[in-house]
């Protein structure tokens, strides 16, 4: 039977699943709407739909690597409560390792990588409904390296915080700690070079005024300027921050001293810049019991 836009919109409609999904549920029932139904319900579609409005901004951040390639991303939960859970964390890691083993560079392509029997988004709408709550992959990078080059990896608080450095010349206890500082200091961006022009002439303007506002002739506040911007530059970016095992040196001359040059770090925090729930502890468990 012919699988028409109308049919797919009425089911759409239905269960709230999407278009896609319909249409093939319709496909594999011959055109039949309670059994294409039935036949999202089993695959958890349905159910997990109707989650897809709701805020997923807990969940862990996780770095896999094999060989010369290293892969970082984070998945979502609604709630803390389910991103400590076994199950969730077993989807991480298959999710991880079987998209480091393929050669998806975008969300989208991610979403269409073979797992099992079906694809990485069909693992995520499976997990969605049995463990009750939206989930998500939210963003993942894939870095690879020469064999003169080596990655450090740190996760902090279980994996709420991630960074994966790429290293030249170093070792790989060098590697780690630059993964180390980028997770404990928070760097904007990798170098000077990295910052975008806009940002740095906007710090500067600012920066100008309020040295203006200080009472100093124009020559001297132009000379603050600078040094100020330094200063900010060093709060930003990885490679001009205080090693946080000796100040007295940036990343990059320790990086540096020990024969090494840092050619990419990635950093990725749970939840940033998403809005957050304002469940408490005693709701989340109510919801786990509900199945909501």
């Amino acid at each position: 039977m012919e699988v028409t836009a109308s049919m797919v919109k009425e089911l759409r409609e239905t269960t709230g699943a999407g278009m896609m999904d319909c249409k093939k549920a319709l496909a594999e029932c011959d055109g039949s709407m309670e059994a294409a139904i039935d036949w999202l319900r089993e695959k958890g579609i349905a159910k997990s739909a109707k989650k897809e409005s709701r805020i997923a901004a807990e969940g862990l951040a996780n770095i896999f690597v094999d060989g010369n390639k290293a892969i970082i991303l984070e998945v979502n939960s609604e709630t803390d409560f389910v991103s400590k859970n076994d199950e969730f964390k077993e989807m991480i890691e298959n999710i991880g390792k079987t998209l480091l083993a393929s050669n998806a560079k975008t969300l989208e392509e991610a979403m269409e990588v073979k797992f099992e029997d079906g694809t990485i988004n069909d693992l995520i709408v499976a997990k969605t409904a049995k463990i009750g709550e939206k989930l998500s992959l939210r963003r993942f990078e894939v870095l690879e390296k020469n064999d003169d080059e080596v990655f450090g990896s740190y996760l902090h608080m279980g994996g709420k915080i991630a960074a994966l450095s790429l290293i030249k010349g170093a070792s790989e206890e060098v590697a780690k700690d630059v993964a180390m500082q980028s997770a404990a200091m928070k760097a904007l961006y990798l170098d000077i070079d990295s910052v975008p022009a806009e940002e740095v002439e906007k710090e500067r303007k600012v920066l100008k005024e309020q040295a203006m506002e200080e009472g100093k002739p124009a020559d001297i506040a132009e000379k603050m300027v600078e040094g100020r911007l330094n200063k900010f530059f060093k709060e930003i970016c990885l490679v001009e921050q205080s090693f946080i095992k000796d100040g007295d040196v940036s990343v990059k001359t320790y990086v540096k001293n020990n024969g090494g040059e840092i050619l990419n770090c990635v950093r990725y925090e749970v939840g940033e810049g998403m809005e957050k729930r304002n469940d408490n502890f005693a709701e989340e468990v109510m919801n786990q019991v509900k199945g909501e």
